[in-house]
């Protein structure tokens, strides 16, 4: 029987998120007991960790959230990336907004309800080269999306990634830097400040009544190399009332990462 192109791409996606899901030993909670809800990869990704006073970062998160602290320190990433293949469930990826450069700024949180809490990332702003993609994902997902003028691209063996936000009546953020890896791909440490930072499986968000969602992901343990990267300009944290200290951040590069993401429910239900 002759297959169709769609139903290829729907055997194939089925396929990639089968071997997601094969592996599960890493997560420190269980899997949601739904069904998933989407699938994207992350590409070009860059970690640019630095370390920030606590009392800073706890007065900018909203009611229903506590600061996650490693070794009693506040840390604010800087990640920016390529979106590539993002689809729902049971349906191909559309060309028109499955493919994106985005931008995160954002800290670790836990949620501060009557459950037992789980360590996430709470994003001061994610601004995204593509419009639909940022109202679809303010509207489903409550995050801060921004729209942007973006470009990613490859250049003399690295990144070379270019930001500046163009949403009305939102705070201006400029971002320019070029990065690439410097050595082989691992995995961190157990209870290193390298897995505490990276190996995250929920995010939170807050709607307009200030009630807070955790969203849960899962992907396979992050592929991490070291990096290292020059920055042109460095606006996205400062635009949130973030002042970025004057050091060099911890850096980790990642070629690519498919991830798993359920709808988004109340945290505490």
């Amino acid at each position: 029987m002759r297959s169709f192109p769609l139903a290829s791409l729907w055997r194939r996606g089925q396929g990639a998120a089968a071997d997601i899901l094969a592996q599960q030993e890493h997560r420190p909670w269980p899997l949601p007991d739904r069904p998933w809800f989407m699938f994207q990869s992350w590409q070009d990704l860059l970690f640019a960790h630095w370390p920030v006073p606590a009392s800073e970062i706890e007065k900018l998160l909203p009611s229903g959230l506590t600061l996650d602290r490693y070794a009693g320190e506040a840390w604010v990433t800087v990640v920016p990336f390529r979106m590539s293949g993002v689809r729902q469930r049971f349906t191909p990826a559309a060309p028109w907004v499955s493919s994106f450069p985005e931008l995160n700024v954002r800290t670790y949180v836990k949620s501060s309800g009557r459950e037992e809490p789980k360590p996430g990332v709470f994003f001061f702003s994610l601004d995204a080269g593509n419009p639909l993609a940022v109202a679809m994902a303010r509207w489903s997902y409550h995050l801060p999306y921004f729209r942007a003028q973006m470009a990613c691209r490859v250049e003399d063996g690295g990144i070379r990634y270019c930001s500046r936000r163009t949403h009305s009546g939102a705070p201006e953020a400029d971002f320019r830097a070029v990065y690439r890896p410097t050595g082989p791909v691992y995995q961190a440490a157990p209870d290193s400040l390298e897995q505490w930072l990276t190996e995250r499986y929920c995010l939170y968000s807050v709607d307009r009544d200030g009630r807070v969602y955790r969203g849960e992901i899962h992907h396979r343990p992050w592929p991490l190399q070291p990096a290292e990267a020059e920055f042109g300009r460095n606006w996205v944290a400062q635009a949130h009332g973030i002042f970025l200290p004057d050091r060099e951040p911890l850096l980790h590069f990642v070629e690519r990462l498919d991830v798993l993401a359920w709808r988004i429910e109340e945290a505490g239900e």
